[in-house]
């Protein structure tokens, strides 16, 4: 038999409602353990080698105060120092740097790049690098050095971003961030001359930054129009950051 149906049933307690889960995106490092890279780590190491073997080539073809001013040859002494660390964290299992230093030396070295080969890789005014009156003869010394630094090692720091760097990294709030080289750069470069004499072959070094032949008019025009192409730059990279694949990780 079965004990007969209470009446009254008794007050039960609520049943507590489920907690509201707010959204909060984790980063993959915090649930998957960074694996060792060897591949990574020695693509990088070779890239940093050859943007240091570019850039010590244009110091021994020139005096060292002038090389360090140009920002070819600082934006590849960024990447030899970024390389070199982010093939270290790659060997070594550790976390990526920061996608803004990455992207931002990507970006400068890329610019240095597109300025080179649209602007300065030909001799005919108004567009020459200053003091040039022949282009570098093919196979020698400085004409191996400015393709090292403006083919070779942009090409590599490109591919490590495209087929060793996980995708999605880059945001846009970081652009104008990336923009605050190029001005101080800029700034740099106007007021260089001020300390160098007058008749100094080497006052202003890119063409289009020169403020005796072209005034200060047409110096911040064009400027600004270069300005504007960096950030495009910088859009059209991190757009092209959410929209490419992830490359497959692979632990050797």
């Amino acid at each position: 038999m079965t004990a007969p149906i209470p009446r009254e049933i008794p007050d039960l307690p609520a049943v507590p409602a489920p907690p509201l889960l707010l959204p909060a995106p984790v980063p993959a490092t915090a649930v998957v353990a960074p694996v060792r890279r060897p591949r990574a780590a020695m693509f990088r190491l070779a890239t940093a080698v050859a943007a240091a073997g570019g850039v010590a080539l244009e110091l021994l073809l020139g005096t060292p105060a002038d090389i360090l001013s140009y920002f070819s040859v600082q934006a590849g002494i960024l990447l030899t120092v970024v390389m070199l660390l982010s093939a270290s964290r790659a060997w070594r299992a550790r976390r990526p740097l920061p996608s803004a230093v990455t992207g931002a030396t990507l970006l400068y070295v890329l610019t240095s790049a597109l300025v080179y080969h649209l602007l300065l890789a030909h001799t005919t005014p108004p567009f020459s690098m200053t003091g040039a009156t022949a282009p570098p003869e093919r196979w020698h010394a400085q004409w191996a050095a400015l393709q090292v630094l403006h083919l070779l090692v942009p090409v590599a720091a490109l591919l490590d971003w495209l087929l060793l760097t996980p995708a999605a990294r880059l945001h846009l709030r970081q652009t104008a961030t990336w923009l605050l080289y190029p001005l101080a750069y800029l700034v740099f470069s106007l007021t260089r001359p001020a300390f160098l004499p007058p008749a100094g072959p080497s006052r202003y070094l890119y063409p289009f930054l020169d403020v005796a032949t072209h005034g200060y008019r047409s110096t911040l025009a064009n400027a600004l129009l270069i300005g504007l192409a960096i950030y495009a730059l910088a859009v059209l990279l991190v757009a092209l950051d959410h929209a490419r694949p992830t490359p497959v990780r692979h632990p050797a």
